[in-house]
């Protein structure tokens, strides 16, 4: 990460800046509440893709600062809304938004924050981000509402799967990438192919989230924690799609019934484990880094190429 540093440091370092001014508020709660979010941001990876997609395309410019904070804005947005719907009391180690000011007032926050983001392109005339970034936000929409609706029979097929996480995850760093590379060059054909580099390494970052699940690295959540909240995730969907009966019924009625109870969850991610649960979504989370530098090797060599790059593999390396 620190190579990345030296390539757009300088970029974050007013980022940080630009993004604290776009989000104050005259009224003096949600100026509180905004001064809570931006010192508990967590690694600014979107940005970071933003800015390093736009450098490999031309020069930053104030449009390029624009595209970072309407990512950063409307992701923000959608994670105090996550924290709502999913009633979680905390987010990064600390206290979530709902937990401190309850759900009202987290939901507005999070409408604030949108409304910023919209006035923050249509003041400049940015519409191109806006569409971009606005086709991000149905997708995330579509996605959770998949995910809700396919969830309940806990029968999830793995292409079900692909498109719930194609959804919720890896559209908003797809558009990332794509409003990055458009501030700068304002080719559609270059738009389009860093999006979908965006895409496939979205989808990368979210399998690794999975498999933190069934790791011992310190990661901020305890192993076992998608389990007891019953959620399926790759390692999960192909061991009950790949055991016999009498075990999917097993791991099912656990997840169901008895997915607070340590001893039992141990025994679903014993069972994850034998099956290939683990080496099956590894094997498909690096094929999907490598599609993803595929389509960056397509760009001229160039230090801010390698810094995609390392980036690229920091998503999948990464301990938490």
């Amino acid at each position: 990460m620190n190579f990345i540093n030296d390539i757009i440091g300088e970029e974050l370092s007013i980022f940080e800046k630009k993004f604290a001014e776009a989000v104050k508020s005259k009224t003096l709660l949600l100026d509180r509440i905004m001064k809570f979010i931006i010192k508990r941001k967590g690694k600014q990876l979107r940005p970071m893709f933003v800015f390093l997609s736009a450098k490999l395309h031309g020069e930053i410019n104030e449009s390029t600062y624009r595209a970072a904070a309407l990512v950063e804005l409307l992701h923000t947005a959608t994670l105090v809304h996550d924290d709502v719907v999913d009633e979680s009391l905390e987010r990064r180690g600390f206290f979530s938004i709902n937990a401190l000011w309850k759900n009202k007032i987290a939901v507005l926050v999070g409408d604030y924050l949108l409304s910023k983001g919209l006035l923050l392109s249509t003041t400049h005339n940015d519409f191109e981000h806006l569409h971009i970034l606005s086709e991000a936000v149905r997708q995330m929409s579509e996605g959770e509402l998949l995910q809700i609706e396919k969830s309940r029979k806990l029968n999830l097929k793995e292409d079900i799967y692909f498109e719930i996480i194609r959804n919720k995850t890896a559209s908003l760093l797809s558009s990332a990438c794509a409003v990055g590379a458009y501030s700068t060059c304002k080719d559609e054909t270059v738009t389009s192919k860093m999006k979908l580099f965006g895409e496939k390494v979205g989808i990368a970052f979210q399998i690794k989230d999975d498999l933190f699940d069934y790791g011992k690295e310190d990661i901020g959540k305890p192993t076992g924690n998608d389990i007891k909240e019953k959620k399926l995730t790759l390692p999960l969907i192909y061991t009950l799609n790949n055991v016999d009966t009498a075990t999917k019924k097993a791991v099912i009625y656990i997840i169901k019934n008895e997915n607070k109870n340590a001893d039992k969850v141990k025994f679903v991610i014993d069972k994850v484990t034998e099956a290939g649960g683990i080496k099956y979504a590894a094997e498909k989370m690096n094929a999907y880094r490598d599609e993803a530098l595929e389509i960056l090797y397509s760009f001229p060599e160039s230090p801010v190429r390698k810094a995609l790059e390392d980036l690229v593999r920091y998503t999948t390396d990464r301990k938490y």
